[in-house]
């Protein structure tokens, strides 16, 4: 009975002891790290954790945010004894670079962690956007900052500065991009600039910057310069968003704290990338007033006409030219061709349109000309009416006509009018026109007659050559049309050609594993799995992630063991890049892994 009752009492410590382990180990959470009130425009970071691997993470939708970077992924783990007892953790972070667009209260979902068909929350974000650094830090209401003249919460922004916000159908807006930085600026990598939905862009010639300039902006001083500079034509009335410019820069980065002696002479520097954008902005644009005349142009701004006939006299079927020059600002690309109202007696050739335009930041200036070939077919006197051109005066808010003068011109009648040729210059439509020329006399001149001889396509050999040629002609049109037909799918060549492509990879691996150079090593390696895999299963790399890709594989029929292989190598490889540690062996293991993977994987796909 002893015995017995010992027994139970052992069996009872022992589950006791299990118990705590069975449950840290589902025991998986899901954290995020985020700031509670950012500025509208400012950067700012997102980070969630996950202490488990193997499943699949979602990250929620960022609405009222722009997301300039991300996923950065990275992978940490730790192991420590107490007591005797070895616990590990691991953790995956999932890293997102945001910018706010509009000022309020935002609640961004939680993200979800899926594993084994159960899926783990975090918490809801909530973020508080206010207008500028003195509301984020004393949370009281403040003056907003204009776009030329922003807060100085951050040492290194770029700004869309638009010289006016309010403005009609068709005027210009002059878009300037203005970077602004406190910290030692060593290049710039990529301008993304938005797509300008609604408006019509037209680039002003701006010159590279090599040097920036010293700027006081809220008692800080900036280093700034104008990196590009638009005219911007809006189309639509009402309310257009215009979206955050990205901006990928390098900046020099001091690593380590300064020598208390020394100070900053035995310091080390180091290049960092570093993403930046600029805040969303808003232009108010009104429709037109009143109700758009019949004539109307199309031109929005100020502008003049004049008009000059070449003769005022002309022989019948001769050419004279009426040319109309347009001068002013405003969209000046978008001038209809002005209307003639002629007398069906004179012959009118579309117009040759000559532009002398100049991009400025007070807009598009210049002069546009349509010059006009006029052919009177009878004799007599000639009209040609004053030419009315209407357009939008933004200066008075009105339509607005402009006028020609009156032309006069007589056609003198000719004693041969029905022959000869007539030969009209500097226009592209019709240089030379033949009149009275329609009929060409028979040739009475007998030609030259050849003795008969043998004809060639009597004999079997002909037919013979002939079939033979037609034979060949059909079988390189039929392997063109299949070359053609199997190289017109850009996804289908990328999956023929995955699997060779990742070899030459792996091979550039396997030359890293020769030479020592295993932090290399398992970068080529990430390189040929991620490379593979959206060429094989057609995603692009921007939208190729972790999660997709699994979920892709599994579609495909590629079984758990597979699938397992593949996120046992990937979760190693990153490992190693941060902790860069590993032998001959443990590299010549994880090669013969990726190796297999993408072998059972053509197997499996075709």
């Amino acid at each position: 009975m002893y015995f017995g009752a010992m027994k139970k009492f052992l069996i009872l410590i022992l589950f006791c002891c299990l118990v705590p382990g069975i449950k840290a180990q589902d025991d998986i959470r899901v954290n995020a790290e985020y700031p509670a009130e950012v500025v509208a425009g400012q950067q700012f970071m997102i980070s969630f954790s996950v202490n488990a691997g193997g499943g699949e993470f979602t990250v929620p939708s960022f609405t009222g945010f722009t997301k300039i970077l991300g996923p950065q992924t990275s992978y940490s783990q730790s192991t420590q004894i107490i007591n005797g007892r070895m616990a590990r953790q691991v953790t995956y972070s999932y890293i997102y670079y945001l910018i706010a667009n509009r000022e309020g209260e935002f609640e961004i979902p939680p993200a979800v962690f899926t594993i084994k068909n159960k899926e783990y929350l975090s918490d809801p974000i909530k973020i508080r956007v206010v207008a500028d650094a003195s509301q984020a830090q004393a949370g009281i209401a403040g003056e907003k900052n204009s776009d030329d003249k922003p807060a100085p919460s951050s040492d290194l922004f770029v700004n869309m500065i638009l010289n006016r916000k309010e403005v009609y159908v068709g005027e210009p807006v002059l878009a300037t991009v203005k970077l602004f930085t406190r910290v030692d600026l060593q290049g710039i990598n990529e301008i993304k600039y938005p797509s300008f939905n609604s408006f019509l862009r037209t680039d002003i010639e701006t010159p590279p910057l090599t040097s920036l300039k010293q700027e006081n902006i809220n008692g800080t001083m900036f280093g700034t310069g104008v990196l590009q500079q638009f005219l911007l034509f809006p189309q639509v009335p009402g309310e257009i968003t215009i979206d955050p410019v990205q901006l990928s820069v390098i900046i020099q980065q001091r690593t380590g704290s300064p020598d208390p002696f020394f100070g900053d002479f035995f310091s080390s520097y180091q290049s960092v990338p570093r993403s930046i954008a600029s805040r969303p902005v808003v232009v108010t644009v009104k429709a037109l007033p009143g109700t758009k005349p019949d004539t109307f142009s199309g031109v929005v701004g100020k502008i003049s006409l004049d008009a000059s006939l070449s003769n005022d006299s002309v022989k019948v079927n001769d050419a004279l030219t009426l040319k109309i020059t347009l001068s002013g600002t405003g969209n000046m690309r978008v001038a209809a061709t002005p209307a003639l109202k002629l007398s069906p007696d004179i012959e009118v050739y579309d117009p040759k349109i000559t532009d002398d335009f100049k991009n400025s930041v007070n807009g598009i200036s210049g002069t546009r000309q349509f010059e006009y070939l006029l052919i009177p077919r009878h004799h007599g006197d000639f009209t040609i009416p004053p030419v009315s051109y209407n357009y939008f005066n933004t200066e008075s808010g009105k339509y607005e006509t402009v006028n020609t003068k009156e032309f006069n011109f007589h056609a003198i009648k000719t004693d041969d009018q029905g022959s000869g040729v007539t030969v009209y210059g500097g226009i592209s439509k019709e240089d030379v026109k033949y009149l009275g020329r329609d009929i060409r006399f028979i040739k009475s001149e007998p030609g030259r007659f050849m003795a008969a001889t043998a004809v060639l396509s009597s004999s079997t050999s002909f037919y013979l050559i002939y079939a033979f040629a037609l034979f060949i002609f059909l079988l390189i049109l039929f392997l063109r049309r299949e070359f053609v037909r199997r190289n017109s799918d850009s996804s289908r060549v990328k999956n023929r050609k995955a699997a060779k492509i990742a070899g030459r990879r792996l091979h550039n691996a396997a030359l890293c594993i020769k030479n020592k150079q295993f932090d290399k090593f398992h970068e080529e390696i990430l390189k040929a799995l991620w490379g593979y895999l959206s060429d094989k299963l057609s995603i692009p790399v921007s939208e190729l992630s972790r999660e997709n890709a699994i979920s892709a594989l599994i579609l495909r029929g590629i079984s758990d063991e597979k699938v397992q292989v593949l996120k046992n190598i990937l979760d190693t490889c990153e490992y190693a890049r941060f902790s860069p540690s590993a032998s001959d062996t443990e590299a010549e293991k994880i090669y013969d892994g990726a190796s297999q993977f993408i072998k059972s994987v053509e197997n499996t796909i075709r």
